[in-house]
């Protein structure tokens, strides 16, 4: 990071840094609680989760209103702009991942005490611990300003998408062998296809120090593995 002659704006860019890594932490848990609540049904974690959501929403405010504050006062150029919409894009990124988490919360309230086949349930699982690393990449790449931890993200979110579809397909068929799964699995439906939108999420703040470093957007084509959109015009031939 470039250092200034004034140290209050260094300061202020430091805030914002150190801001955005207290709300990454907190969506790095409320994602681990999230998952360990679903797997092992427990209410009291899930509520814990979808209380933790406040906090996340209230540090979003205030980087963006840091944030816009140092653009009127310092009217920085070049890298130092690049860092403050840089700070401006992960904060919205990590809170619609504490929403994403808050939401597997609130599923599992609604799943509790339902009949459940409990394999999809560690399917989804393995799908979080992915996310939860390629979540811990994407902050520490930030931090770093690390462009090839940034990129390796980046093309991990491959192998989410793959899991997703594997698992969708998998949910699919436990609900058309028999009726009682119907309900658990629609419930479990939404919370893969949360933890399949926070992986996108890192993607997101992947691109996003890749423009922070290079000084220009990621241009090449995401890689997507996700085919659970086209599992419909398949079946039907439409």
């Amino acid at each position: 990071m470039v250092d200034h002659t004034v140290s209050s704006f260094d300061d202020e860019l430091q805030g914002l840094r150190s801001a955005i890594m207290e709300m990454g932490g907190i969506a790095e848990k409320m994602l681990l609680d999230a998952t360990t609540a679903l797997v092992r049904r427990d209410v009291n974690q899930a509520q814990a989760v979808v209380a933790m959501d406040d906090r996340l929403d209230d540090l979003q405010r205030q980087i963006e209103e840091r944030a816009i504050l140092t653009i009127a006062k310092r009217q920085p150029l070049a890298v130092d702009l690049r860092e403050v919409i840089s700070a401006i894009r992960i904060a919205s990124d990590i809170e619609r991942i504490g929403d994403m988490a808050k939401n597997i919360g609130k599923r599992t309230l609604a799943v509790s005490g339902q009949f459940e086949p409990q394999k999809v349930v560690l399917g989804v699982n393995r799908m979080s611990e992915l996310v939860q690393a390629q979540l811990k990449d994407a902050l520490d790449a930030y931090t770093q300003g690390n462009l090839e931890a940034a990129m390796d993200v980046w093309e991990r979110d491959e192998a989410t998408d793959a899991l997703y579809t594997s698992l969708f397909r998998e949910l699919l068929t436990y609900m058309m062998e028999d009726p009682r799964n119907i309900s658990f699995c629609t419930h479990l439906l939404f919370c893969a296809k949360n933890v399949e939108r926070i992986g996108d999420h890192t993607t997101n703040i992947a691109e996003t120090v890749h423009y922070l470093v290079k000084g220009e957007p990621l241009t090449a084509e995401r890689p997507k593995k996700d085919r659970t959109s086209l599992e419909h015009v398949e079946h039907t031939g439409k």
